[in-house]
């Protein structure tokens, strides 16, 4: 955590032209210097997972862990300044591994992705259709806002956001009187109803990420998943112990069905 932190600093340092001139050198060897911290975790958590390699691939930490040290000792990077740059700020965000509260939340970002995007395709047919409907009436009369599509479209786009709606509203009234129905369902539909759709999609995803986090803290901080072979749980106890009643019960029916049999080849000898 330290070296994360470490490393976000020097970062800032860097935008510094005049202090990264002058200690040019410097920064370079404590870049160099974090690097060799980062690649040694790496190394020692595969190690730590050596006997089953499977479960380091299971946790996407360590893949994303993996994926930005490697990266760093790629050739084609170290020629574009910009992307390497880019690629060092994604350290940054492994902060979230250590701080649950955070990873929380990261891990709610991704599983609200699918959600996300259908609220993107809602939304993006409703702008098309309200700008298109724009574009109709208000293009002749306000060729600024509504001369295009395009034009339509990022009118509308700001005004979801309500700003500038009440300069937006007093326009199209001078236009006409039906422009109020236009804004007013138009606000509605995008600033309140989808937008509350899309808090909820969020909401629902962090209470999923939060049971998520609780479930992988319970399998220990590593997040390495016990060996069935060598630690069965407890479903795999229980068909064990049923299997085991299930043959108690077989073997008693076989004793009591054979017991008839011995006292009639008994009986002759005891007369």
């Amino acid at each position: 955590m330290s070296a994360i932190l470490g490393n976000a600093v020097l970062l800032g340092l860097e935008t510094y032209s005049g202090f990264a001139e002058r200690w040019h050198a410097q920064l370079h060897f404590l870049e160099g210097g974090f690097l060799a911290v980062f690649t040694a975790e790496v190394v020692l958590r595969i190690l730590a997972h050596a006997d089953r390699p499977r479960f380091f691939f299971r946790n996407p930490w360590n893949v994303f862990d993996a994926a930005v040290v490697l990266c760093a000792f790629l050739p084609v990077l170290g020629d574009n300044t910009t992307l390497l740059r880019l690629l060092r700020l994604l350290r940054v965000l492994r902060t979230a591994r250590f701080l649950p509260q955070l990873r929380v939340i990261v891990t709610a970002l991704g599983k609200s992705a699918p959600g996300t995007i259908s609220f993107l395709v809602v939304g993006t047919l409703l702008l098309y259709v309200y700008a298109m409907v724009g574009w109709l009436c208000f293009a002749t009369a306000d060729p600024a806002h509504y001369g295009s599509i395009g034009r339509a479209a990022l009118t509308l786009f700001i005004l979801m956001t309500l700003d500038g709606l009440g300069e937006a509203v007093r326009a199209g009234l001078d236009i006409s009187p039906w422009s109020f129905a236009y804004y007013a369902s138009y606000v509605l539909l995008s600033s309140f109803l989808l937008v509350n759709l899309l808090i909820g999609v969020v909401i629902n995803s962090l209470d999923q990420a939060r049971d998520s986090e609780l479930e992988r803290g319970s399998q220990g901080e590593c997040g390495r998943e016990p060996d069935r072979d060598l630690a069965p749980d407890a479903a795999d106890i229980q068909d064990r112990i049923t299997a085991a009643r299930r043959a108690l019960d077989d073997a008693e029916r076989l004793v009591l069905e054979s017991l008839p049999r011995q006292k009639a080849r008994d009986a002759p000898t005891n007369r």
